[in-house]
């Protein structure tokens, strides 16, 4: 085998462990090691030095993180996540953590070993339809606002984060919020999600009446 072709598969499924390293064996990979959760990935990672590393995005212990750790403490790997169904705010994580792609494991197996010889030539892997809002978050992440919570630490929103907020304290409705901003509904879902969440609240009204109570 081809020593640059080294793989490190990382999945806590076994019969996905064992799908991949059949098609990557095909396709002149040669898999040298092969995890079920977080620390054992970082382990191999750390004893193989693979030239590629494939990581399960949910995988046991955090496989986003544990891919940034690799990208960190093993340069020489190029880290691929996989993930069930692509998310774009995973996306958004694979990326800032270091990996140079992000590919769903229900694609077919002659486009995913394409991809992934790709990524050995210096290629990025990134499904093109998600792109859009990851690169306008790249884009505002230095303009951020900083929003005072009453007693919980404040969050940083991005500037279209904070757009959406104003908005939906003016009772703007999301296909509303959408034509405003010149975004989809799709992406202002998003936005509320990713605001609900860094708010620790379950719906919009909780939202604004925490807004409310800090003042911001």
């Amino acid at each position: 085998m081809n020593g640059g072709l080294r793989v490190l598969v990382a999945d806590a499924h076994l019969p996905t462990r064992t799908g991949l390293r059949l098609l990557l064996e095909r396709n002149g990979f040669e898999v040298v090691a092969e995890a079920a959760d977080a620390s054992a990935a970082l382990r191999v990672a750390l004893r193989e030095r693979p030239a590629l590393s494939l990581i399960d995005a949910r995988l046991r212990g955090g496989g986003i993180a544990v891919a940034g750790r690799i990208c960190s403490r093993v340069p020489e790997t190029e880290v691929v996540v996989l993930t069930d169904a692509a998310d774009e705010h995973e996306l958004l994580e694979a990326v800032q953590a270091g990996a140079s792609g992000y590919l769903e494991k229900t694609m077919a197996p002659d486009t995913l070993a394409r991809a992934l010889r790709g990524v050995m030539n210096g290629e990025s892997a990134f499904p093109r339809a998600m792109l859009g809002p990851v690169l306008e978050e790249f884009r505002n992440r230095n303009q951020r606002r900083r929003l005072k919570l009453p007693a919980r630490p404040a969050i940083e929103l991005s500037r279209r984060e904070s757009e959406v907020l104003d908005l939906l304290r003016r009772g703007l409705s999301t296909s509303e919020i959408a034509d405003r901003l010149d975004i989809s509904p799709v992406t202002v879902r998003r936005h509320i999600g990713l605001l609900l969440k860094k708010l620790n609240v379950a719906t919009r009204a909780a939202a604004l009446k925490l807004i409310e109570r800090s003042g911001g």
